[in-house]
């Protein structure tokens, strides 16, 4: 049995963050950041069978095209999607009810859409790009067991080599995105990329304001860095924790981000809102 206090349930029976009960929870997730932007995927739901806020987390459920999607926000930071991730997992795969692991896993398949910072000439502002393969500056990972199954360690070496890694008691581990969805979801509108997650958005993504950087010319390394074929194509700051607390747990998971700022060519684009509804109704007809 799960103790009260480490599975830590309400008295209306939903999980303690996200309020959602385990019947309110679909197979297909899709997740964004901003919990306004779960309004605009639930505006395409031809039925809607609940809708949850908590804090951040604002939780709609409903059908699009005859498929059964939960759209949630998750908020900002590889530390959110922790305690998504768990609590999600939790409905699918823990009785609530004896506080015991269920005996047939239930697995869910979680797509992520957000906005992001392109740090390549080949994506600029409006490019689409999947997270084929994160690296986590976030951590969180670390936290739990046998990630090696998970982590591409070769890589993670490679990393740390070319990028002449200077941030002291912090090590970027990088994880593979579902195969399996990325195939499902992508297409030749969507670039595969090597994505960033960084653990905030200022100087840990380079960003100089008053506060001088431990390396300013890391994001110029990031820039040059090339191994096996990747390059790393954009910062944003869940992808990582996403993808490798989902595989250690048997899901699918993924995510795409709409670019909205160059990072090379110092623009930004801050009315995106149409560039992302055609990312979303891409990802609805695909998941």
């Amino acid at each position: 049995m799960i103790e009260p206090s480490e599975l830590i349930i309400n008295a209306d029976g939903s999980a303690f963050h996200l309020h959602l009960k385990p019947e309110q929870l679909a197979d297909r997730v899709v997740m964004v950041g901003d919990p306004d932007r779960v309004n605009t995927i639930a505006s395409y739901f031809v039925t809607k069978e609940c809708e949850v806020s908590s804090r951040e987390f604002h939780t709609v459920t409903g059908t699009y095209k005859g498929k059964r999607i939960t759209t949630l926000s998750h908020g900002i930071g590889g530390d959110n999607l922790d305690i998504v991730m768990n609590e999600l997992d939790a409905l699918a795969n823990i009785d609530f009810a004896t506080r015991t692991i269920r005996p047939d896993f239930r697995q869910l398949t979680l797509v992520r859409v957000g906005t992001s910072g392109g740090l390549q000439p080949f994506t600029p502002v409006g490019t689409y790009v999947a997270a084929e393969k994160s690296i986590g500056f976030d951590g969180v990972l670390y936290f739990y067991g046998d990630t090696e199954k998970v982590r591409d360690v070769t890589f993670e070496e490679e990393l740390l080599k070319q990028l002449d890694w200077k941030i002291e008691r912090l090590k970027p581990y990088v994880v593979t995105a579902d195969n399996s969805l990325v195939e499902q979801i992508t297409g030749s509108d969507i670039l595969r990329g090597t994505t960033i997650a960084a653990n905030g958005f200022y100087g840990p993504q380079g960003r100089q304001l008053r506060l001088p950087l431990a390396d300013p010319d890391l994001n110029r390394k990031i820039e040059a860095f090339y191994y096996a074929g990747h390059q790393i194509t954009n910062y944003e700051m869940e992808s990582a924790s996403l993808a490798g607390i989902a595989a250690l747990m048997g899901h699918r998971a993924m995510t795409i981000c709409c670019i909205i700022a160059g990072r090379v060519a110092k623009n930004m684009d801050t009315d995106y809102k149409g560039t992302m509804t055609d990312l979303i109704e891409k990802v609805l007809d695909r998941i």
